[in-house]
């Protein structure tokens, strides 16, 4: 019964991490995307 606990108590850890990691790498891919929003204005308005 320890075991089985301990398992799950592992797997709600990972679990919790991968949701972070997760969530960090969409706001890094959301902020490579707004700066590249704007060089395409800039580049648009010097046209």
């Amino acid at each position: 019964m320890r075991r089985l606990m301990a398992l799950f108590a592992l797997a709600g850890v990972v679990l919790v991490t991968g949701c972070n990691t997760v969530a960090g790498a969409g706001k890094d891919i959301e902020r490579g995307g707004e700066k590249m929003q704007g060089a395409a204005e800039d580049t648009r308005q010097k046209m």
